[in-house]
């Protein structure tokens, strides 16, 4: 199954800032596991601010939130990644 239009295109907005890229290679280069409190260190935001950008992620379906006790880790989504890819790769001629 791939993913609908819809979702590419908030997959694409999601990407669209610096920070939440930032984010995410961030997330990946732990090993796709990234903690919230990490986060703080990777792009120079206020928590509110970053709340918002992994709010973005979470809705495009890019990273899974866990709450770990008081703490939230967040896991790259490979699989919604990887369509996104495919759909993406599929507009070449």
């Amino acid at each position: 199954m791939t993913i609908a239009f819809k979702q590419v295109e908030k997959i694409s907005k999601a990407l669209g800032d610096a920070n939440r890229l930032k984010i995410l290679h961030h997330i990946s280069k732990k090993g796709g596991c990234g903690q919230c409190c990490e986060i703080q260190d990777v792009v120079d935001l206020a928590q509110p601010s970053i709340s918002h950008h992994i709010k973005i992620l979470i809705e495009a379906g890019l990273i899974e939130p866990e709450k770990e006790g008081r703490n939230h880790k967040y896991t790259l989504n490979n699989h919604v990644l990887q369509q996104y890819i495919d759909v993406i790769g599929a507009l070449q001629s």
